[in-house]
């Protein structure tokens, strides 16, 4: 078993900048890919950003490329979100999984409770 906590979620004006991080314990040797999910109010669960962990090569969803990195340090998965808009408001999600290729549609068996971003116009 894998547990994923998120954190560093909190309101922030338009412009702005954030850092996610997501602590990973457990069975971490089980999965290959991690990545960034968000679930705006009202709106399917979306997926963000991904990174392969064996050599960092990392994916990024359109709306977030350009604007949001992912990045790992040993057990700790990161995101740092810059330019933030009011649609980049919700639940955001960490995932960690081993199936199939690595990105952000890819099949996560693990999942975090997800901290919540808010930004304001």
């Amino acid at each position: 078993q894998v547990q994923l906590v998120e954190s560093g979620g909190e309101s922030v004006q338009a412009g702005g900048s954030l850092r996610l991080s997501c602590s990973a314990s457990g069975d971490t040797w089980s999965y290959y890919c991690m990545g960034w999910f968000r679930q705006a109010p009202g709106k399917e669960r979306e997926g963000l950003a991904a990174i392969f962990t064996p050599d960092g090569t990392t994916f990024y969803s359109d709306s977030v490329k350009g604007r949001f990195t992912i990045s790992q340090v040993e057990s700790t998965l990161s995101l740092q979100m810059n330019s933030l808009k009011p649609e980049d408001t919700g639940l955001y999600y960490c995932a960690a999984g081993r199936g199939g290729s690595c990105s952000p549609q890819a099949h996560f068996s693990y999942w975090g409770q997800g901290t919540q971003v808010t930004v304001s116009s």
